[in-house]
C-alpha cells in the first residue's frame, strides 16, 4: 500500500481467511471508525461488468450482510495492528454508465453487534451482577470474544426471596449496557491483538494510562499533524445535587452535593475548569443505601470534559496508527493547550498510496502540570 505499510484483509463467514488477489487489487478505499462505545467500516470496492466481486462471490454469498465477518490488519515496521474485526451488516452496488466508475460499498460494526440481535427472557436469581455479564458473553467465545469484567465497586445483590434481576425481551448487547449504565461503567469490545482476537471489555472508562508519540503542530519538520484545534466549553462542567432520606426514618431528605470530577479520569490540566451549572438528580431519593451510592458513584465516572479538541494526522508520518482509548501528548500548541490528552476516537482513512487518521482529543483543564510528553 505504502512504503513500510503493508494492508491485510481478511473475510470469511467464521473463522475468516486472507481475501484473494482479485479483491484486494479492488479495493479503493477503507474507513474504520473507532469510537467510545462502538466501532465500524465502510470498504468500497471498484467492479466492472466481468469482475468476479459481480460475476460469482456476490451470487455465492461472499459479501452477505451478518453472516461475513471482516478482519481489517495494518503492519507497519513489521508490527501488525488490528484496527477492525467486524460482521458486514450493509452491502451496497452502485453501477455506472462511465468505465471504472461502478462501486461496490460493503459496511459493518465490530463483533457486539453480534449480541444485539436476539432478544432473550433470562432470570438471573441470586447471580451478582458480574456472574450476570459473563453469562451473557460466554455463548460469544466461539467468535474469539474473550471478556474482561471487572466487578462493580458498589455490588448490589438481589435475593430470589425478595426481586432478582431478569434479562426480558432484551439482547445481550442491551442487557450488558443496562448493567453497565446502573454502575457507572463502559462496555464494548475491541478488536485484537491477534486476527481473530477481541476483548468484550465491561469495566470503568479507563483510558490505558500508557502516553503515545506526541503530536505535533507548528514545529517545522517535527510537525506531524495536518491539522489540529481546541475549544474550551465553559457550561460542560456541573455540579449535581442528590438527595437521599436517612436510614432509620426514611423521611428526613438529606442533600448531597457531586462534582462534575471523574474518579477514574485525572483532569490533565493544572487549572481545572470551574463549574458552571447546578442541577438536582431526583431518582435516587427512593432508593436503598447502595443503590443510591452505586447510582451517585455512576455520576462521579462518566462526567464530560470542558476541553476538545481534533484534527488530522499522516500515519506514515507519525510512525505508527493513533489508538483511540489511550493518552497522547501534544505540544505546539501553546502553553495553555499543550500536555496530555485522552483519545476518545480515531477514523482511519485507507486509500491506495494514502494513510491518514481523523481524531478526537479530550481533558479537563488547561496548562499542562508534565514539563514533557513522550516525543
Amino acid at each position: 500500500m505504502l512504503k513500510g505499510v503493508h494492508l491485510t484483509l481478511m473475510i470469511g463467514p467464521l473463522v475468516p481467511l486472507p481475501a484473494p488477489q482479485s479483491v484486494v487489487d479492488a479495493v479503493t478505499s477503507i474507513q474504520v471508525t473507532s469510537g467510545k462505545d462502538k466501532s465500524g467500516f465502510q470498504i468500497t470496492f471498484a467492479v466492472s461488468k466481468d469482475s468476479p466481486l459481480l460475476k460469482t462471490m456476490l451470487p455465492a454469498g461472499y459479501l452477505d450482510p451478518m453472516s461475513t465477518r471482516v478482519v481489517v490488519v495494518v503492519t507497519m515496521g513489521g508490527l501488525p495492528h488490528v484496527i477492525m474485526d467486524g460482521i458486514v451488516t450493509q452491502q451496497e452496488v452502485t453501477p455506472s454508465n462511465d468505465p471504472g466508475q461502478s462501486t461496490l460499498t460493503i459496511t459493518g460494526d465490530d463483533l457486539s453487534v453480534l449480541m444485539d440481535v436476539v432478544q432473550k427472557i433470562m432470570p438471573y436469581p441470586a447471580v451478582p451482577e458480574i456472574g450476570q455479564v459473563y453469562a451473557a458473553l460466554a455463548p460469544y467465545l466461539m467468535f474469539g470474544i474473550v471478556p474482561l469484567a471487572i466487578p462493580p465497586i458498589i455490588p448490589v445483590l438481589k435475593t430470589p426471596f425478595t426481586q432478582y434481576d431478569n434479562q426480558v425481551m432484551e439482547t445481550d448487547l442491551q442487557y450488558i449496557k443496562g448493567i453497565a449504565r446502573r454502575c457507572g461503567y463502559v462496555f464494548f469490545v475491541r478488536p485484537g491483538p491477534l486476527p481473530g482476537q477481541s476483548v468484550a471489555y465491561f469495566g470503568p472508562d479507563v483510558d490505558l494510562p500508557v502516553p503515545q508519540p506526541a503530536l505535533s503542530v507548528n514545529m517545522d519538520a517535527h510537525t506531524n499533524v495536518e491539522s489540529l484545534s481546541f475549544s474550551l466549553d465553559g457550561l460542560a462542567k456541573k455540579v449535581r445535587i442528590f438527595t437521599v432520606m436517612d436510614p432509620i426514618t426514611k423521611k428526613i431528605p438529606i442533600p448531597i452535593p457531586a462534582p462534575n470530577i471523574n474518579v477514574f479520569k485525572p483532569p490533565l490540566g493544572a487549572r481545572p475548569t470551574p463549574p458552571a451549572k447546578i442541577e438536582f438528580a431526583d431518582d435516587v431519593a427512593q432508593m436503598n443505601p447502595n443503590e443510591a451510592a452505586q447510582s451517585i458513584l455512576a455520576y462521579f465516572m462518566n462526567n464530560s470534559d470542558a476541553i476538545s479538541g481534533s484534527g488530522t494526522l499522516d500515519v506514515v508520518r507519525y510512525g505508527r496508527p493513533l489508538y483511540s482509548r489511550m493518552l497522547v501528548g501534544v505540544r505546539g500548541a501553546g502553553l495553555a493547550y499543550d500536555g496530555m490528552y485522552y483519545v476518545n476516537s480515531v477514523t482511519h482513512n485507507i486509500k491506495r498510496g494514502e494513510y491518514k487518521q481523523n481524531f478526537t482529543l479530550s481533558r479537563d483543564g488547561l496548562i499542562s502540570p508534565t514539563p514533557k510528553v513522550l516525543v
